[in-house]
């Protein structure tokens, strides 16, 4: 330390050899970087006010750490128990208002969806965007239509879900007007929709539950599975088990005849049908008939002259009215070569219910009405004079069909990915 502007003057150190610096000591606290003002101040009051001087400032220390310590330690206790999940912050409440409980996060359940997804749903599913007319069919027989918020320009049964919000198509919704509604799960098929959707919605942490059924006992065990996603397990099981019997009802009334050689008419020009693996041709099989065309594409394209060799025993055409039917056929028996068909010279046309374009719990009903169609000997309880038990009720909601002089299926129809034509699902 220095004192004064004379030569320096060490005190309290220890010197090392003649050459070298002072050994260093730590700096006080209190010493001050320029050199004392007064150097006429005695030694002894030198030390006297230090010493004074020092005292004051360590219990000043001593007194500012154990402050310091104290904080330190209420921060670590604090920190440790918001850590424990325990803390709670209330907000102030006026006399007499009761504390509000506070709000849990939400938890999570994990399925694998059937194109083998791993998705993470909402204990509670509360709010459902369903972008295909099959899913939304089925969120409606489930009966969990008020949790549907949303749904496609194609969703049109029942008639109650045209009031739903549409978010655009099928296959082009509109992302945005999907989050917007703030879905807790967004419902899709695979046959229908398209993987880039799906990514979308993966992007913005909406999870996206997906269905593909290939056969009638698929849809089945689809509804149930998407019931138990959905929180309604026993709804679920209900349905499923209602579907299961009516099917095996018709079995035992038509599996043992002969199937009927059948032409599934999808689409008039170009000429599309089914393939043997869709889940209409396992309609056409459980109501009693087989395909003429036998082939692994799901939507073949043929040719007419292909038809009239094969020559199918009936055509079999999905109208989404059926009552201007007779219009349409008369329409397609005047086109060019379609004359050449037995079937169509004939009048064995069943037209039924467009239910059998869409793998949801509907379909069951279009294939007891096929099966009507194809093998009236099996029911003798519609025959004329006896009440139909299953006759649609008058006043179904039915909207205008496009004509089958035209292509049939026109603007109701999207094109899948692959390029095929995948109906109303």
């Amino acid at each position: 330390m220095r004192l004064g502007r004379g030569p320096a003057t060490v005190i309290g150190r220890k010197c090392r050899k003649p050459g070298h610096p002072p050994m260093p000591s730590r700096r006080a606290f209190f010493a001050r970087k320029d050199a004392v003002a007064s150097p006429s101040l005695s030694r002894g009051a030198f030390f006297f006010a230090g010493n004074f001087l020092m005292e004051r400032k360590l219990a000043s220390l001593n007194k500012i750490r154990r402050r310091a310590g104290l904080r330190t330690l209420g921060v670590l206790a604090l920190c440790a128990y918001a850590a424990s999940g325990q803390l709670a912050v209330a907000k102030p409440q006026q006399a007499g208002t009761p504390a509000q409980p506070a709000k849990a996060a939400p938890t999570y359940r994990e399925y694998t969806d059937e194109t083998g997804r791993l998705v993470k749903v909402p204990q509670n599913v509360e709010r459902i965007v369903s972008l295909a007319p099959s899913l939304t069919e089925t969120v409606y027989a489930l009966g969990l239509q008020e949790h549907l918020v949303g749904d496609t320009d194609y969703c049109d049964y029942p008639p109650e879900a045209q009031k739903k919000t549409k978010v655009g198509g099928a296959q082009n919704p509109s992302i945005e007007e999907v989050a917007s509604l703030r879905p807790d799960l967004v419902l899709v098929t695979k046959a229908l929709n398209r993987f880039e959707t799906v990514r979308a919605l993966d992007d913005l942490k909406i999870p996206a539950y997906a269905t593909d059924p290939h056969t009638i006992e698929d849809v089945v065990t689809s509804t149930a599975k998407l019931a138990e996603v959905l929180g309604a397990p026993q709804a679920g099981l209900t349905l499923a088990g209602e579907l299961e019997e009516r099917l095996a009802e018709l079995q035992q009334r038509v599996g043992d005849l002969p199937a009927k050689r059948v032409l599934f008419v999808v689409w008039t020009d170009p000429l599309i049908t089914v393939g043997k693996n869709t889940f209409i041709a396992d309609a056409l099989r459980k109501a009693g008939a087989i395909s003429i065309v036998d082939t692994a594409q799901d939507w073949p394209q043929i040719s007419l002259e292909e038809v009239v060799r094969l020559q199918p025993e009936f055509l079999i055409i999905a109208a989404h009215d059926i009552s201007n039917s007779p219009a349409d056929l008369e329409a397609l028996t005047a086109r060019p070569g379609w004359h050449s068909l037995e079937a169509v010279r004939n009048r064995k046309f069943a037209v039924i219910s467009e239910a059998v374009n869409r793998p949801a719990p509907r379909i069951v009903v279009a294939i007891e009405e096929l099966a009507r169609k194809l093998h009236p000997e099996a029911f003798p309880e519609n025959s004329p004079g006896t009440p139909n038990r299953d006759k649609p009720e008058k006043g179904a909601p039915e909207a205008s069909p496009p004509g089958l002089a035209r292509n049939r299926l026109a603007g109701r129809c999207e094109t899948a990915v692959n390029g095929e034509n995948s109906c109303n699902r």
